[in-house]
């Protein structure tokens, strides 16, 4: 089927297949699309990666910088995430102030990887109080074809472990120009994978193409970790009106572990993290 064909699928029709467990490429429900994963693309990040899930391809870029911690964390370091959501990647995002959507899937990366635990912020503090390392996770995705928080967040989780420290001048500044061999305080035994599942009508479904994911109704990432041999769910959101079952809700819980480790497997064949 032609992506034309596909453009042209009613919603009607897609919740058909789906009844009947079908979608277009053949593909189970709980199924994703083929993974390719790339690291050290950017030559001025501390860490980069770039994550294609299908035809949907999003970039990240870790930058560290130096100040000061927030008022509530003294003995902390901080995590800011953005997303530069631009219309080469997309026919729904739009050019000017940040929209909804540029507001929204930073901040489900972000708790998917603060919740996680999988950083020790204490270890990012230089003088209590003052001065900290701020570690800042650029998202940019380069095409959307369906389901790109989750490749945001692989994205994000891989520049991150692959960052090393920049240098620090006698003066107290950063040494952009030298990088140390120091990496970021990420804990192996936590790093988090998020799963969105979609709904249309009464089907659950993981993983959509642009054209389905614009026919479902309802959406939910739910942030998962594993900690000795514990599965956690660390975040969850929801977007929608639709409603979700307990019964539907209970479905995606049961499922999650053995997606997660089909996942996780997946990461670590592709790339050492």
């Amino acid at each position: 089927m032609s992506s034309m064909d596909v453009a042209n699928l009613t919603k009607e029709k897609l919740e058909e297949m789906f009844k009947q467990g079908k979608r277009f490429d053949n593909r189970d429900l709980f199924d994703y699309r083929e993974l390719k994963i790339e690291t050290g693309i950017s030559n001025q990040a501390e860490g980069s990666a770039r994550v294609c899930i299908g035809n949907t391809d999003v970039m990240v870029g870790v930058k560290l910088g130096l100040g000061e911690p927030y008022p509530d964390s003294p003995d902390k370091g901080n995590l800011t995430v953005s997303a530069d959501l631009l219309p080469l990647a997309s026919p729904r995002y739009e050019s000017g102030p940040p929209r909804f959507p540029s507001i929204e899937l930073p901040r489900l990366v972000d708790r998917s990887l603060r919740e996680s635990g999988m950083i020790d912020f204490s270890k990012l503090v230089i003088t209590k109080g003052e001065k900290v390392w701020t570690i800042f996770v650029d998202i940019y995705p380069i095409n959307d074809g369906g389901n790109v928080i989750d490749a945001a967040t692989i994205a994000a989780i891989i520049a991150m472990k692959t960052a090393v420290f920049p240098g620090l001048k006698e003066d107290g500044n950063v040494d952009y120009k030298n990088r140390t061999d120091k990496k970021l305080p990420i804990s192996d035994e936590t790093l988090p994978i998020s799963f969105t599942f979609y709904k249309l009508g009464n089907t659950i479904l993981l993983d959509p193409t642009r054209e389905e994911e614009e026919s479902c109704d309802v959406r939910i990432t739910l942030g998962i970790s594993r900690y000795n041999k514990q599965y956690m769910v660390n975040s969850a959101q929801k977007t929608g009106e639709t409603a979700l079952s307990e019964e539907e809700i209970n479905k995606m819980l049961e499922i999650l572990p053995k997606k997660f480790d089909e996942m996780d497997k997946k990461i670590k064949k592709l790339i050492k993290i």
